[in-house]
């Protein structure tokens, strides 16, 4: 009866993410003022693994008319709260893979919203530039299933209302070891 379960429990979370597929793993914005695009990826998918590192990519094109200054992750989906280790965590322009210039940044969590991460670079990152944040949890969730994170980004002038640019996916798998 229990694997009975475990295998439902399974496919059900696989039909989920197969539908969310199309608008979690990359999402293109369509705004000409911040235009971006969004990945997200982890270094290890098992359940309770302290080392892993959760990269979020976005690449703000060239024709977008201002500066990326802030980006939030907020948590919307998932078995548990994931928390972060600021200190550990890190930014830098180019990809997980491809990674070049480290990024100055503060880290800030919303008291009144535990779920949600906030980071402000120094500088704002003009058009044309891709950046990721490296995000170290203190350790994977216990959980499997999908954890979705809705992302939103602020320009520099603060004038304006951050934008969500999209939901990011991070998928988790028990680990039998």
């Amino acid at each position: 009866m229990k694997n009975i379960f475990r295998l439902s429990k399974a496919v059900l979370a696989f039909s989920f993410g197969l539908c969310l597929l199309p608008i979690s793993k990359t999402y293109a914005n369509t705004n000409p003022d911040f235009q971006v695009a969004l990945s997200a990826r982890t270094t290890y998918n098992q359940t309770y693994v302290s080392t892993a590192t959760y990269y979020f990519t976005i690449a703000v094109p060239a024709s977008a008319t201002k500066p990326l200054q802030q980006v939030t992750l907020t948590q919307i989906q998932g078995g548990e709260n994931i928390e972060f280790d600021a200190q550990k965590s890190s930014a830098f322009v180019g990809t997980s893979e491809r990674a070049g210039q480290n990024l100055q940044f503060a880290i800030a969590n919303n008291p009144s919203q535990d779920d949600s991460v906030t980071l402000q670079f120094a500088q704002p990152l003009p058009p044309g530039q891709t950046v990721t944040i490296a995000l170290k949890p203190y350790r994977n969730p216990a959980y499997e299933g999908f954890y979705l994170f809705h992302v939103k980004a602020a320009p520099a002038d603060q004038s304006t209302e951050g934008q969500s640019l999209g939901v990011a996916r991070l998928q988790f798998y028990q680990n039998d070891f």
